[in-house]
């Protein structure tokens, strides 16, 4: 395969290398901020998806962040590759502040109880997604299925998180449209003065080289 890996990963190293990439976050932000300046789309559009990429990471639909953020894209005519690589805004530095301030801020909305903190809601998270996988497996089993422990999931954790991920998602988004929008074009304008540039000197070199049929 031509995109296969050279030395496959095993799972220890794949889980260490998304919590510390291997050549470090710095690094690794500075590979996307360098993918995404040079994507060959108008800056608006750009801008566009780099927004969609910043507010999906405020939603509590972990695993489909990459499936509605393409959905967004098209409703809106964003770029989608600048989407994708935007999702890299969540990742294991932010996710923590972005998960207790959307569930604080939903719960303070909703008027629900506060009882459910940081330490207790990716608990949570992976609880509903062992029970969900159990009911899906019981389809197809005699087992019965069980919906009372992903119901109380729904309204003390996923209903307020999605409620109070929504302003801080839209507000960061739009500020994220904002400054991409200014550095894309920014930087195309100034690729595109170097490209020209870079014309005019050879246009120049061959005008001033010497005939080859005059030195014969």
């Amino acid at each position: 395969m031509v995109f296969k890996r050279r030395d496959p990963r095993t799972w220890p190293e794949a889980i260490g290398h998304f919590f510390y990439p291997k050549g470090g976050w710095s690094r690794s932000v500075y590979y996307v901020m360098h993918r995404l300046r040079r994507l060959p789309d108008p800056p608006h559009r750009i801008a566009r998806g780099i927004a969609i990429g910043v507010f999906v990471c405020f939603t509590p639909f972990f695993g489909f962040h990459l499936v509605i953020a393409t959905i967004l894209v098209f409703l809106i005519q964003a770029n989608l590759l600048a989407a994708l690589l935007a999702t890299f805004f969540g990742n294991p530095l932010t996710f923590p502040v972005i998960a207790i301030v959307s569930l604080e801020l939903g719960q303070w909305m909703l008027g629900a109880p506060g009882d459910v903190h940081l330490p207790q809601v990716f608990a949570e998270f992976t609880s509903a997604s062992v029970e969900l996988w159990r009911n899906i497996t019981a389809l197809f089993t005699d087992d019965v299925a069980q919906w009372r422990q992903l119901r109380g999931f729904f309204w003390r954790v996923f209903w307020p998180y999605l409620v109070g991920g929504l302003i801080p998602g839209i507000i960061t988004g739009t500020v994220a449209y904002i400054l991409a929008l200014s550095a894309v074009t920014a930087y195309q304008k100034h690729r595109i003065r170097k490209l020209k540039e870079r014309y005019s000197s050879r246009r120049m070199k061959l005008k001033t080289a010497p005939d080859p049929a005059e030195k014969q």
